[in-house]
């Protein structure tokens, strides 16, 4: 990538939709500790392996303890290592990760899987929560948004559940602030760890700010539900922390 393209893509707060940048939201910057276990997840330079905030057991019976360990220690923890591997020598090292995502062409295979990765899971991990006082409650800006886009909160449930349940394969569902009216919001999918932020690989209509997002890749449910992808879809939006899909809406 030249110069002027990084430029341009690192100028997102341009579009409206990054006002307040996810990825601080999200991670802190990158500076979170990683978790040491006895996966690999030793300190690397770079990004970093961000807390779960809550304990392994703490969404169960919707996802197990196990499940959730694996998923957070070693799933999410591979993704950092393998994106600060990627980076090293990389015109795009040292750049935050929002603008990194929104300049990986399709061929930037390493980036691409391992940046979205991260950003994905980072995302995943701060909107679904143990069910406490208050999580389960919108601010009034994002009620009136869905009834505006869906006609209600359900029905975008409803929505965001059709398409985790069509993603073929490996994927993501998405509610999306759209990209060009940060006043709209849609549902979506997009496969592998591909995301709304990546306007170099994500077509134009898929384009946004992620506020929710819902795994549908089988490591993140196998172990409980085997197949039964909807079963696990249905359990974790019972899990969704609405405050914290609130506070990531620009």
């Amino acid at each position: 990538m030249n110069k002027r393209k990084f430029l341009k893509v690192s100028g997102l707060a341009g579009v409206g939709v990054v006002a307040t940048p996810l990825v601080s939201t999200l991670i802190g910057c990158g500076n979170a500790p990683v978790k040491e276990s006895e996966s690999d997840t030793s300190p690397s330079p770079g990004f970093t392996l961000p807390e779960l905030g809550y304990a392994y057991e703490a969404l169960e019976p919707a996802v197990d303890r196990a499940t959730m360990r694996i998923h957070h220690e070693k799933h999410h923890a591979g993704y950092v290592r393998k994106l600060n591997a990627a980076l090293d020598g990389h015109t795009l090292n040292g750049a935050s990760l929002e603008p990194l995502l929104a300049a990986i062409g399709p061929d930037d295979t390493a980036l691409r899987n391992n940046g979205g990765g991260h950003f994905n899971h980072a995302l995943f991990w701060k909107v679904i929560a143990p069910a406490t006082p208050g999580d389960n409650e919108t601010d009034p800006l994002l009620d009136a948004r869905i009834d505006k886009a869906f006609g209600s909160r359900a029905n975008m449930l409803d929505a965001l559940a059709g398409q985790a349940g069509q993603r073929f394969g490996s994927g993501w569902a998405w509610l999306v602030q759209r990209a060009d009216d940060p006043e709209t919001l849609f549902v979506c999918s997009t496969p592998n760890q591909d995301n709304p932020l990546m306007t170099g690989i994500v077509a134009p209509e898929l384009q946004g700010r992620p506020i929710l997002g819902i795994d549908v890749w089988e490591h993140a449910y196998y172990l409980n539900y085997q197949n039964r992808r909807t079963d696990y879809v249905a359990a974790l939006l019972d899990r969704i922390n609405w405050s914290a899909v609130s506070a990531l809406m620009a």
